[in-house]
């Protein structure tokens, strides 16, 4: 065997090739997704290599730039320096906790094994707006994250908590029902688009629930059908029939707020749920279009539901 045998990979191109080292990947995976990307010729030839350069259990999750005109040696250095030892995230505005445990999942920082619970009585004791709910659900504020690749589940959480301690909670803090405000926003988040009718909606939800109305979300139905995990469910509209499903966030059934947020609500959101508008209106449906349409009387919005849904 040459030495250009043992140590080369494939010459012939400079094109740099996002390659991804997920936490806890050995080197026998590394090698066949190397071999994959037509980064290296050889599995055994790199595993070889691995072994009498004491690397094989070095290799740092990141994610890595090469190319195939790297030689076996310079991607052995590259996987094995801590270089770009982390990923960035996007939680988007409605997103959920499962939703939030799938895109982990994606990305390399969390293994499909590992579920999404927490120790909460250690967590209550370090962030105290815990103390309202037995869910982190609501809690993780839509942003750009990055996180490192080799971070642990508990470290991952408080990246998340953190940043809810610094961006949402000073607009909750001062309010006693604050809880039930996240739960508010989180409705909004999920049900009405633009902010103004945002403001109406949670006058309205707020109103009914004064006076002993189901409030009568729709998308709290479309969290229970799809067991919290609302990114590409099919099961998310809702039908007349879903109207009498068994569940504690049927809100056509029960009374009050849902246990739990249903989504994690961004700032606009937050800041409706906060400033809510007293109209004259009870009822609300959004149309085909999207706009949201409001209606003073049951026979009003039944009118409404007929000419625009």
């Amino acid at each position: 065997m040459n030495s250009d045998d043992s140590t080369a990979g494939l010459v012939g191109s400079n094109e740099v090739i996002k390659f991804q080292i997920e936490k806890g990947v050995g080197v026998k995976e590394i090698a066949k997704e190397l071999s994959n990307e037509s980064l290296i010729r050889s599995i055994m030839v790199f595993k070889f290599y691995t072994l009498i350069s004491g690397t094989a259990q070095k290799f740092q999750p990141g994610v890595y730039d090469l190319s195939v005109s790297m030689s076996v040696p310079e991607i052995v250095r590259a996987l094995t320096t801590p270089k770009s030892n982390e990923v960035q995230i996007t939680i988007t505005e409605g997103m959920t906790l499962k939703d939030t445990r799938e895109l982990l999942i994606s990305v390399g920082v969390w293994k499909k094994e590992e579920q999404f619970t927490f120790d909460m009585k250690k967590l209550r004791s370090e962030y105290k707006f815990l103390d309202a709910s037995n869910s982190l659900e609501g809690f993780i504020f839509p942003d750009t994250y990055r996180i490192a690749l080799d971070a642990t589940p508990d470290e991952i959480v408080r990246v998340f908590l953190d940043n809810f301690k610094l961006k949402a909670w000073p607009l909750l803090e001062s309010k006693n029902d604050w809880y039930q405000t996240l739960i508010l926003a989180s409705l909004l988040e999920r049900e009405v688009p633009k902010f103004a009718d945002r403001q109406i909606v949670a006058g309205i939800l707020l109103k009914r629930n004064k006076i002993k109305m189901p409030l009568q979300v729709d998308a709290t139905i479309g969290y229970a059908k799809c067991g919290g995990l609302l990114k590409n469910c099919e099961l998310a509209r809702i039908t007349k029939v879903d109207t009498a499903l068994a569940s504690p966030y049927n809100t056509y059934k029960q009374l009050g707020w849902p246990p739990t947020p249903i989504s994690n609500p961004g700032e606009e959101a937050l800041r409706a749920a906060l400033t809510p508008k007293e109209t004259n209106y009870l009822y609300y449906l959004s149309d085909k279009s999207g706009e949201t349409l409001f209606s003073r009387t049951f026979d009003e919005h039944n009118i409404k539901r007929a000419k625009y849904l």
